[in-house]
């Protein structure tokens, strides 16, 4: 997080974000500056093929739409954020509680970290609150 990005930054957290092997095909993204000729420079050595959007249309983007207002609704719409601390713990706490306790859809009800199925041998359910009770989860334990 920085509040000045520049195109030099950018190209940085994109190396950091996908190391070699692991680095998406394409990259849908705006017109912002950010994303100038040292980020450009630094996709095409990386191999991502970029798709820009139509000016002034964020609606093209329909996965990073998606994550905003879903992060909006389900986190931030519940509470006032005091600072940049406070911002940051709770979006670590909102990515972590979906990423391992929040049902997919798209994942047959599963996260994206896998779950065990926990039968009645292994105790009595109990309810799990995260981030001062924003979220619950619950899980058996044993008695």
């Amino acid at each position: 997080m920085t509040e000045h990005p520049t195109a030099q930054w950018t190209a940085h957290q994109i190396s950091e974000a996908f190391p070699w092997e692991a680095a998406p095909r394409y990259l849908i993204r705006d017109r912002d500056s950010v994303y100038g000729p040292p980020f450009q420079t630094r996709l095409k050595g990386m191999g991502i093929e970029e798709v820009l959007t139509a000016p002034r249309s964020p609606w093209q983007n329909p996965f990073a739409e998606r994550v905003i207002g879903s992060v909006r609704r389900e986190c931030l719409d519940q509470v006032i954020v005091l600072d940049e601390r406070h911002l940051l713990r709770l979006l670590g706490d909102y990515f972590e509680h979906n990423h391992r306790w929040r049902c997919h859809r798209s994942l047959a009800m599963d996260c994206p970290e896998p779950r065990p199925v926990q039968g009645p041998e292994c105790g009595v359910v109990i309810e799990v609150a995260e981030a001062g009770g924003l979220y619950r989860h619950y899980q058996r334990r044993a008695a």
